[in-house]
């Protein structure tokens, strides 16, 4: 390959590709792209060619880069090509590869001058390459030719706007210097897309070719049409050449021989010339890498401060160390039992913000979920009354009673003491549930360790279902209690004497605390028609007499108050295409809740937000719907059944009774029951952890056995010393590659508005009478006293020395700062009297 600075810079590549590799990450360095711009037969594929060291493009008359090719060099071992369209096809021999391009392109565009968008790509695969993406694009054409269409030229330009658009891709502006440079289609399209000219490099070719007496010396000095990169002249292989199978370093060598021997470019033959530009080139690449390389620095740096503490740990690991186990089992129970505490008691640290945990859902199953519990269990108020009537009447027997029998309130009361024990029971399986996740979370510390973790879970858990029964039985006893001695001497029970007046006591409390809001939050009112905006979120306010959603949180914009009389809750079968939990609310009497609907669907995130506002829902009144299989016969029979005025009033005093005695015993159940759970079940367990968990370890089998660490560790182990030990060869890799490299820094800026401008270009200075004069192409020196030939571009746009002529580009007064300004001897052939 042809490209010594490139092969120079494969080996800091390939230092840092390693580098990663060993840390298991990519190297990332996005090497730029490098497009070739220019006119028909300006020179672009030599160019590319020579930048490679390879020669494989197609070569002829008129448009031969019919289709943009990609070339996509890769670094391997070995040498050889693939096309994209032919998959699996290695190509070893380059003149094959340069048939492919020449018959694949026929292929779309057919053999008569066509064009086509559609890419080329080809692969290239050597170890004297970097990771790089070149692109050889069509040339730059104005009058179609064949089969081309009449657009030719903007389909050629749209074309090339899309490779030199990206902020990675290096422009090289190809222009031959027999051709207007002010005028150069190439320059124009740069300027466009890169108006700092930050990522364009003029390439002038063609330099041998140029009429005799003529030069372009002002334009590579940078000091006629200047660009921000300036200028690098090169000399290709003629189509002579390549038919002759002139190789690329032979041409080369002619290419130097040339620069060095020409009287007008052999003071800057250093500057000029393929070498240069590969040159120039390769240092773009070496920056870009520079660039790339405080951010890698920084990545690494973070990474290996992650790994210091760990690594260090693992630096003198002796995995069958005796004593090493039996401190990390102390250790290991030590930190279990301090975990289970935290998740318990609560902390600081480690706080979970995506659902509750531990101690928090303990805590919301005491008072959320065991209250909704009991309320269930109530029954409504028509079935109460139908069976305090029933057990009057079978009290006073065949007898018409004159008094309200005390027997009818034990009975009933009993009946509703029962229903207690159901919602107790399953409050304390929902808390061991708990307790028993609680505990497989804190296990997770302990993975490394898979024996000892199973040990930790089986017996911790064993011990939770041992205390199981005991707590379910003190509950039960509890239940027991109540039902064993009814105490109506209680201070908060109203009494005989209190309970006609019952009813305008509880009337009054409910107007006084019809204000009082019971919760707020947002919900989504799930069934409003799709006509009318379908399912929509609002902020809801939940009172003792009321619920009234409003527009949002303000509660500025009411949007409705629906009254909670005669309304019960029932639960909403999740739908298929909803990730959201529904619950709904009606009216017991069938009518219409909101507006024309029988129901209110309302919609929560999850399952214990619908809980939690149907607990809400129970403290202002809003019951459950009771679901029987009878209730049908129910209905029929109370609505069928009814009572004389004096049986009415014995059933309305012992259902006051029954309310007020029920209320001191749910009162009464819900302290006792998480004080109950908590002293049985919860505080039980924390000190089975804290003093018995590690003899029932020590006890259950060999503790080396227990200790045993799972492949995972082993593997994380190595790992870990591994990674921390090539995070920090990376980092001296880096810090290696940022002393044996340098940045280049980019030129000064300069006026390059003359690229694309209608004005002619700049204009330049009146020649000093001293200084020898440039001549145009088809200028020959003029004889002595002849009068000065009139004003003509050249070949490389305006080139005389007339200020006065309107089409003569203006020169700069002084040379840029990076641009000498001495000059060589002049000829005597180009001296003008």
């Amino acid at each position: 390959m042809g490209n010594r600075g490139m092969e120079d810079l494969i080996p800091l590549v390939n230092q840092l590709q390693d580098a990663f590799s060993s840390i298991g990450q990519a190297c990332n360095l996005d090497l730029p792209q490098i497009a070739v711009v220019g006119g028909q037969s300006a020179g672009k594929s030599s160019v590319l060619e020579n930048f490679v060291g390879r020669d494989f493009l197609p070569r002829g008359n008129g448009i031969v880069t019919r289709r943009p090719l990609v070339l996509q060099l890769i670094s391997a071992n070995a040498e050889w090509a693939e096309f994209l369209h032919c998959k699996g096809k290695k190509f070893t021999d380059f003149d094959e590869v340069r048939q492919e391009i020449e018959a694949e392109t026929d292929r779309v565009t057919g053999a008569n001058k066509g064009i086509s968008p559609v890419p080329i790509n080809l692969r290239v695969y050597s170890p004297h390459v970097l990771n790089l993406t070149l692109i050889d694009l069509p040339g730059i054409t104005k009058v179609p030719v064949g089969d081309q269409p009449v657009d030719i030229e903007q389909q050629i330009k749209d074309m090339i706007m899309q490779f030199i658009t990206r902020e990675s891709c290096l422009i090289l502006a190809v222009t031959p210097a027999n051709t207007d440079l002010a005028n150069s289609d190439a320059l124009k399209l740069a300027k466009d897309v890169d108006t700092q000219g930050l990522r364009t490099i003029g390439v002038i070719t063609k330099l041998d070719l140029m009429d005799e007496g003529t030069d372009a010396r002002d334009v590579l000095e940078n000091k006629l049409l200047p660009l921000r990169r300036g200028y690098i002249g090169v000399v290709n292989r003629s189509q002579k050449d390549i038919d002759g199978r002139k190789d690329i370093k032979t041409a080369l060598e002619a290419e130097r021989k040339f620069f060095l021997s020409h009287p007008s470019y052999r003071h800057m033959a250093e500057k000029m010339g393929t070498p240069r530009l590969q040159k120039v080139l390769n240092q773009q690449l070496t920056n870009h890498i520079r660039d790339t390389l405080p951010a890698f620095r920084s990545k690494l740096q973070s990474q290996l401060l992650a790994l210091d503490k760990e690594a260090e740990e693992y630096r003198g690991y002796r995995p069958d160390d005796p004593s090493r186990k039996t401190k990390q089992l102390l250790q290991m129970v030590q930190q279990f039992s301090v975990d289970f505490e935290k998740r318990i008691e609560g902390s600081g640290d480690q706080v979970d913000t995506v659902e509750l945990s531990g101690g928090a859902k303990i805590n919301r199953i005491f008072h959320e979920r065991f209250p909704f519990e009991l309320v269930k269990m109530e029954c409504d108020e028509k079935e109460m009354r139908r069976e305090i009537s029933y057990a009057i009447k079978n009290i006073h027997g065949i007898r018409t009673g004159l008094f309200t029998p005390d027997m009818a309130f034990e009975a009933i009361v009993k009946k509703q003491v029962i229903k207690l024990k159901e919602p107790c029971v399953k409050c304390v399986d929902m808390v061991i549930q708990e307790l028993i996740n609680t505990v497989r979370q804190c296990s997770n510390k302990l993975e490394c360790f898979p024996r000892l973790r199973e040990e930790t879970e089986r017996i911790v858990t064993a011990h939770i279902r041992d205390r199981e029964r005991g707590a379910k039985d003190q509950v039960l006893l509890v239940i027991d209690i109540q039902l064993s001695y009814i105490n109506t001497n209680h201070e908060d029970f109203i009494g005989f004497a209190n309970a006609q007046q019952r009813s305008s006591q509880t009337n009054k409390s409910q107007s006084s605390a019809g204000n009082q809001v019971i919760r707020k939050g947002w919900l989504t009112i799930n069934n409003i028609s799709i006509m009318k905006g379908g399912a929509k979120e609002y902020w809801f306010v939940l009172t003792a007499e009321s619920l009234s959603w409003f527009k949002d949180d303000e509660e500025k914009e009411k949007k409705y108050m629906l009254p909670l009389d005669n309304l019960k809750v029932r639960d909403v079968e999740k739908s298929f295409m909803s990730s959201k939990h529904i619950f709904c609310i009606f009216n017991t009497e069938s009518r219409n809740v909101y507006k024309d609907n029988r129901t209110l669907e309302l919609a929560c995130d999850s399952q214990e937000d619908v809980d939690s506002w149907k607990s809400s829902l129970l403290r202002a009144g809003v019951y459950p719907e009771k679901i029987t299989t009878v209730e049908s016969e129910t209905t029929t029979a109370s609505d069928n059944f009814s009572m004389d005025p004096q049986l009415e009033r014995k059933v309305e005093t012992i259902r006051n009774l029954v309310d007020s005695y029920m209320a001191i015993v749910n009162k009464c159940i819900r302290d006792l029951m998480p004080k109950t759970i908590m002293h049985l079940m919860i505080n039980n367990v924390k000190e089975f952890i804290n003093a018995e968990l590690l003899a029932q370890l020590y006890s259950a089998g060999d503790q080396n056995a227990l200790m045993d660490e799972s492949q995972e560790q082993a593997q994380r182990r190595d790992e870990v010393l591994r990674t921390h030990q090539a995070l920090k060869e990376a980092l001296t890799i880096i810090g290696d590659i940022s002393t044996s490299t340098i940045t280049v820094p980019l030129p000064p800026p300069v006026d390059s508005s003359w690229v694309g401008g209608t004005s002619g270009g700049r204009r330049s200075p009146p020649p000093s009478p001293t200084a020898p004069r440039r001549m145009s192409s088809g200028q020959r020196p003029a004889p002595r006293g002849a009068p000065p030939p009139p004003n003509r571009p050249g070949p490389l746009g305006p080139f005389n020395n007339s200020a006065d002529s309107p089409q003569a580009p203006s020169r700069p007064n002084r040379a840029p700062p990076s641009i000498p300004s001495r000059r060589p001897p002049p000829s005597p052939t180009r001296q003008v009297p």
